[in-house]
């Protein structure tokens, strides 16, 4: 039996999904929805990979244009991107024998919107700039 994580049920539709960090305390069920995202973000090669395919020009790339970036294996980088489609972050299509990957830009505003943190007064305007 495969082991496959269970397909990512976050509702995309509702941007932001919580207020920012800074604001109000995550719920447990919103950190349980996220925390697979910034999980997969946190391996360096994930966030490089992430980086190429939501700048990717035309809003997708072919995994024969992400595989040379790297001094890895075509397996390796295949067990990467599915970390990152198993998170949500990416969805892909296979295209004869090419697989073209697209970032979900809902699911990234999610996070970056989680995370936003806004100066509330002049102090804290002055202490972003140190």
């Amino acid at each position: 039996m495969s082991k496959q994580a269970a397909p990512f049920s976050l509702d995309l539709t509702a941007v932001p999904c919580c207020p920012p960090l800074a604001q109000q305390r995550v719920s447990g069920e919103a950190a349980a929805l996220l925390a697979p995202a910034f999980k997969a973000l946190g391996d360096p090669v994930r966030l490089q990979l992430m980086s190429m395919i939501a700048s990717a020009e035309g809003g997708e790339v072919c995994v024969c244009d992400l595989t040379p970036a790297f001094d890895l294996s075509g397996p390796t980088i295949s067990h990467h991107l599915r970390a990152l489609r198993e998170a949500g972050l990416v969805d892909s299509e296979r295209r004869g024998t090419w697989v073209y990957y697209r970032a979900r830009p809902q699911l990234l505003r999610q996070l970056a919107a989680l995370l936003a943190v806004e100066p509330t007064s002049p102090a804290d305007l002055q202490s972003d700039r140190q």
